[in-house]
């Protein structure tokens, strides 16, 4: 027997990841437009949730299992593997299709700096859903159940999802207000379209790259029960709150999140280097 909430809790999420994946592959006479991206990334937010929440139920309620912990990956591969992939394929084509009725509307305001080869899109969303599943296996086997859970090795594939899925719903902001006739920030949006494109698949392979990488991120909800716990809320309040007023700043916050651990490393590794060659002697001079 297995436990029966947590179980639906985790269902939920391949079902949300599902959805996802329908929204966004509309085709036919009436494409997926802009509000179908939309709300695929939302059930991709929708799946965090009930991730968030099938194992802390399962915790609470003492049902955890073998049984979920192996679910509960299988669940995350459609979620946080397939969906992201998919839906930054189908953003991508959408945005170089913009001169089509039926598709992403950006009218004149929105002019690409180049296409992108199908293949290479292709390529990198394979890449993504590849390292996903690398990821979560690497999880179950390198996990057991007396780890603290407050970090995790490589970028957890929840966190990557949510960076591909932050931009649908920047998107939606910013297309309104390139729309918008002598609008406040009408210029930056109308900047900042082509910049998405150009930079949405090479975000996509970055992020993917980091779900494989030996970097440590931090467990933002399981630190928030440490001792720290009011510093940790007032944070995390006041990043929902930025994200609610202004939430074409979604794909910054998550990207910060994502890159901090690989450039803080980076800074110490080059700055290590140079304290070392400052500390080394000087070579005696030969008269």
């Amino acid at each position: 027997m297995f436990a029966v909430f947590p179980t639906l809790l985790t269902l939920g999420n391949a079902a949300c990841g599902f959805g996802a994946i329908t929204f966004a592959a509309k085709v036919g006479p009436d494409p997926a437009g802009e509000h179908d991206l939309f709300v695929s990334a939302i059930l991709i937010f929708l799946a965090m949730l009930f991730d968030m929440l099938d194992g802390s139920v399962a915790r609470w309620a003492k049902q955890t299992s073998e049984f979920g912990a192996q679910l509960d990956s299988l669940c995350d591969a459609v979620s946080f593997g397939v969906a992201p992939a998919f839906l930054m394929l189908r953003i991508v084509y959408s945005m170089e299709s913009a001169t089509d009725a039926n598709s992403l509307k950006f009218g004149t305001h929105f002019h690409p700096f180049f296409t992108y080869w199908s293949r290479l899109l292709w390529v990198i969303g394979a890449l993504y859903v590849l390292c996903a599943v690398l990821r979560l296996a690497r999880f179950n086997v390198e996990t057991d159940e007396e780890d603290s859970h407050n970090y995790f090795s490589g970028l957890p594939s929840p966190a990557a999802a949510a960076t591909v899925a932050s931009f649908p719903i920047a998107l939606n902001e910013l297309r309104v207000k390139a729309l918008a006739p002598n609008g406040a920030g009408q210029s930056i949006a109308e900047w900042l379209l082509p910049v998405i494109h150009l930079l949405l698949p090479l975000i996509t392979l970055a992020v993917a790259m980091l779900m494989v990488s030996r970097f440590k991120y931090a467990h933002v909800f399981n630190q928030v029960r440490g001792q720290r716990s009011r510093i940790h809320v007032i944070q995390i309040l006041f990043l929902l709150a930025i994200v609610f007023l202004l939430r074409e700043a979604m794909p910054l916050l998550f990207c910060v999140f994502a890159f901090t651990p690989p450039a803080r490393s980076a800074w110490r590794e080059l700055t290590g280097r140079r304290i070392y060659k400052s500390t080394e002697p000087e070579p005696p001079v030969r008269i």
